[in-house]
């Protein structure tokens, strides 16, 4: 942990000053093993693997640390050769590089760092935090980076000063919260007036949303042990792979395969090798199947729920459930 971050860092419950005692630093001198004790209410949080850790390690999002650890560098630009995460992150957020420079930035649910690691070469200071121990996995992959910052916290409780923020994106994570309004109106209030903010959220924009094939499957997929569910999609992709290869291509009708077959082949993403998409799909597929929540969201439902939190100028600059704004 920076000595940088401390400045920004508060109890997640009361707000109050923390105080680090530090007890082992690294080879860099940053902060290895430590806790942080509140001035306030007498609390004290654990700081391990140089991450300060303001949640317990088993919780609703257990699956994602089990995903990400595993599936670690993926979708990390910077391992497989693609500009994937970085064109995503900037088409979905619709900032300009320059405008980051010597600010700070949130990362609400950074999973193993693949948008991280594309908003670190911006020269801000990226804060990244997950309830997972994905966060290990993000650190593991982008550790060196001299402004990127990890956090293990819950979205709920977010561990840092009011305003902290002059940017925060949430790009696939609201949906998988217990609560997505209020994920929502959290990450937002994070952001100083006339700070931007950006989210991208499952859609549920027609009446047949529930209807598609995963939803079918969760009750049950969402219930098994993780180690068993993703065993049963690698023993199903040799087979699904191929098939969906053909099926999600045909004209007209690969639309309807891709809603009825719940498998996450992406057969036009051209930067992707036929062995990386074999390997994404497996990943997304049991990103579909494995998550404890999965509530997707109408235009006006996270609409508001930034508005409450004071976001104004909202507007949607992709098809998907895309929103973007400014706290006023």
């Amino acid at each position: 942990m920076k000595q940088s971050l401390l400045t920004i860092l508060v109890c997640p419950k009361c707000k109050g000053e923390l105080v680090c005692n530090e007890t082992a630093t690294d080879a860099d001198g940053e902060i290895a093993e430590a806790s942080l004790s509140c001035s306030n209410c007498s609390v004290s949080y654990e700081v391990s693997n140089g991450i300060p850790r303001f949640v317990e390690p088993d919780n609703y999002a257990s699956s994602f640390g089990y995903q990400w650890n595993l599936f670690r560098k993926e979708q990390i630009d910077s391992h497989n050769g693609t500009t994937l995460s970085a064109d995503r992150l900037w088409s979905e957020t619709k900032w300009e590089r320059e405008e980051l420079v010597g600010k700070w930035v949130l990362d609400a649910g950074c999973g193993a760092g693949r948008f991280l690691d594309a908003a670190s070469r911006s020269e801000a200071q990226i804060v990244g935090i997950d309830i997972s121990s994905a966060i290990d996995a993000a650190k593991a992959n982008l550790q060196g980076r001299d402004n990127v910052h990890f956090v293990q916290a819950s979205i709920y409780d977010l561990p840092f000063r009011e305003e902290a923020f002059d940017f925060a994106y949430c790009i696939g994570v609201i949906q998988h919260t217990p609560d997505p309004p209020a994920s929502i109106r959290s990450v937002a209030k994070m952001v100083k007036k006339e700070g931007k903010v950006a989210f991208t959220i499952y859609g549920r924009n027609h009446w047949y949303t529930k209807l598609f094939s995963k939803y079918w499957l969760r009750p049950v997929t969402k219930r098994m042990k993780k180690e068993t569910l993703l065993k049963a999609i690698q023993s199903a992709m040799p087979v699904a792979f191929p098939v969906t290869n053909v099926l999600f291509k045909l004209p007209l009708l690969g639309s309807v395969f891709q809603f009825a077959i719940p498998v996450a082949n992406y057969v036009n993403e051209k930067q992707l090798s036929s062995e990386q998409r074999y390997a994404w799909a497996v990943l997304d597929t049991f990103d579909m199947l494995s998550p404890h929540y999965d509530q997707p969201m109408t235009e006006d439902e996270a609409s508001d729920a930034m508005k409450e939190a004071g976001v104004s100028e909202i507007s949607r600059p992709n098809p998907s459930l895309n929103l973007i704004g400014i706290r006023r």
